[in-house]
């Protein structure tokens, strides 16, 4: 099994990274914003193509969140739920959930194969006027996002149904809502 230990190992440590290169990215965005309101209001001339910049940004820091938010189980799930089921009932539970998520990302990662290239090769842009921000960055952060969400729910899969990872014992077989400390 050290094949599935790298791959636990290697998505983690990427989730981690494109988690701290979002949050980065958004104290970034958030300069930039204000940057923008004070010179709107104090010299009368906003900076051109932040709004662009904004909305294509904050679809990327999303993308980029989103295999943390599933290692961390960030995502929506009821823990009192799942602690009172039996452990058979609790793995069908964690396995379906997992793969109505992996089949989630699927999707939205095949429809924006499509859009993603023609956005490269046509060099798409949004905006007008004085700055134009190319989507194609944008479509390939939402490729490599779904691309990783994927992969996190068969880590999490590994780990909580199947008991990789923590000698034998996953999330299912866990007897007790664990201790925060």
């Amino acid at each position: 099994m050290p094949v599935v230990r790298y791959i636990i190992r290697f998505s983690d440590q990427l989730s981690k990274f494109l988690m701290i290169l979002a949050a980065v990215w958004a104290m970034g965005l958030s300069v930039l914003i204000v940057a923008d309101i004070f010179g709107n209001n104090l010299y009368g001339h906003a900076i051109p193509g932040v709004r662009e910049i904004v909305i294509s940004s904050i679809v990327m820091i999303v993308y980029l969140q989103l295999g943390y938010a599933i290692r961390s189980h960030s995502m929506l799930r009821s823990d009192t739920l799942l602690y009172a089921m039996p452990v058979t009932m609790r793995r069908v539970a964690l396995a379906v959930g997992y793969a109505l998520g992996l089949v989630l990302f699927l999707m939205i990662l095949r429809g924006t194969i499509s859009p993603a290239v023609y956005s490269w090769t046509s060099s798409e842009f949004w905006g007008e006027g004085a700055l134009r921000v190319p989507v194609w960055p944008t479509r390939f952060m939402i490729l490599i996002g779904c691309a990783l969400a994927i992969v996190n729910y068969v880590v999490a899969a590994l780990i909580d149904v199947l008991g990789f990872d923590d000698g034998g014992q996953g999330f299912a077989d866990a007897d007790e809502t664990p201790k925060k400390s």
